[in-house]
């Protein structure tokens, strides 16, 4: 079984490398939650290729989908596309490997890219399963800049008022989105206090940290408390290629010759 590390790695050269083939945007935002799913596909997820429809499996609801490339990649390594079916369907005419997430691929739960719906989905599959008495976990990966939207803070609202002790909401910080910093656009701190608030559990860590959050994901998905639960996880726009690493600009510029062969070798020897 491929390792947490490694899952990592291979996440990010494929991201670099679908975004070079295609020439597609938002590589640093994929780049940033590559470590969160190596984490939740390898160790943390109950969820298989042959379960996708399984009732009781482990839901993730994906909600920056402009990053599709990171969720893309991730499944396509657990096993859940056919072989080449990704290098050779993506953003191709037709095709369902389209440049935001697409939910008729398996292991897609919801299509996403307009920003601010996953939460509010995935709360109303975590009541239904508290309701039906099943006892798998749901997750929503949220970007930073999307709590902008105040759909969420409905959603957030939501889930404390229902007790949704079943669901876990890890926001991806790197803390730039599309025209600036996310300080400059529309600034979120105190986060954490905000979600305590709100009467939610929060845990602060290094979003590039595997042991962190292989400990932290399994704790959150094994507690019941009573309320649902928040990860923070600190990570940096474009992390593993250090030219792309903080750059506004990486949020829709795609590589170019260069830029890939140097981004791909840097993964590589990291």
């Amino acid at each position: 079984m491929i390792d947490v590390a490694t899952l990592a790695k291979k996440i990010r050269l494929k991201i670099v490398t679908l975004c070079f083939q295609k020439k597609t945007s938002h590589v640093g935002g994929a780049l940033s939650v590559a470590d969160i799913l190596a984490v939740l596909y390898g160790k943390v997820l109950d969820i298989s290729p042959a379960r996708i429809k399984d009732p009781s499996r482990d839901r993730l609801f994906y909600s920056k989908g402009h990053a599709c490339t990171a969720l893309y990649a991730a499944l396509d390594l657990k096993g859940f596309f056919e072989p080449n079916a990704l290098s050779e369907g993506f953003t191709a005419d037709g095709s369902y490997f389209t440049s935001h997430i697409n939910h008729q691929l398996p292991g897609v739960e919801l299509s996403t890219g307009s920003l601010g719906h996953a939460l509010g989905v995935a709360c109303g599959v975590s009541l239904a399963a508290k309701r039906r008495q099943q006892p798998q976990s749901i997750f929503a990966v949220l970007s930073d800049g999307e709590l902008d939207e105040g759909s969420n803070w409905e959603a957030i609202m939501f889930a404390a008022h229902h007790h949704l002790d079943n669901l876990i909401a890890i926001i991806d910080y790197n803390k730039i989105q599309s025209f600036g910093s996310v300080q400059e656009v529309m600034g979120l701190e105190p986060l954490a206090d905000k979600f305590k608030a709100f009467n939610w559990d929060v845990t602060e860590v290094d979003g590039h940290c595997l042991e962190q959050l292989v400990s932290t994901l399994s704790q959150a998905k094994a507690n019941r408390s009573g309320k649902p639960k928040c990860l923070i996880a600190h990570t940096i726009k474009g992390k593993g290629v250090s030219f792309m690493e903080n750059k506004l600009a990486w949020h829709y510029k795609s590589p170019n010759d260069i830029d890939f062969q140097a981004a791909y070798l840097e993964i590589e020897a990291s």
